[in-house]
């Protein structure tokens, strides 16, 4: 049920690395409905937040015209980071799904926990490892290329 919208984000990601930008890519779908969508974006947008999921979050609470988006899952390509985490738990989402652990960077797993904390007023559900080879498999010979 998460690998069609975990494609979606990968494609996102695709249009990213042919930016330019760190491939990565953000949907927030609710029931079947996808609200936003969002690729990494910070260089061509010049704005250190231009993260897929900041992007993806924006569109899709500017769609429903609330910044709470509770019925909404998170699909993406790369684990969040401490900053986007903290959107999603402020957002109230209901879901996130990502694919590849940031093991330098990860906000959810890797390196901390903020969506699912105790010590913060809501928790999200989470689901990793959708799709997670070809997400890793993106990242890999993006960095690849630029070594």
């Amino acid at each position: 049920m998460h690998e069609p919208y975990m494609r979606e984000a990968l494609e996102l990601a695709r249009e990213a690395e042919a930016a330019g930008e760190v491939p990565v890519g953000a949907l927030v779908v609710s029931g079947e409905t996808v609200l936003g969508r969002g690729r990494n974006s910070p260089i061509s947008r010049i704005d250190p937040t231009a993260h897929a999921e900041m992007l993806a979050l924006r569109e899709a609470a500017a769609r429903l015209g609330n910044y709470r988006l509770e019925d909404a899952t998170v699909y993406v390509t790369l684990e969040p980071c401490v900053m986007c985490a903290g959107a999603l738990v402020a957002a109230r989402v209901r879901r996130l799904v990502f694919g590849a652990r940031d093991l330098r960077f990860g906000g959810v797993r890797s390196k901390f926990r903020i969506a699912d904390s105790d010590l913060l007023n809501h928790r999200l559900e989470i689901v990793e490892g959708v799709l997670a080879v070809e997400c890793v498999e993106l990242l890999q010979r993006f960095f690849e290329r630029r070594r």
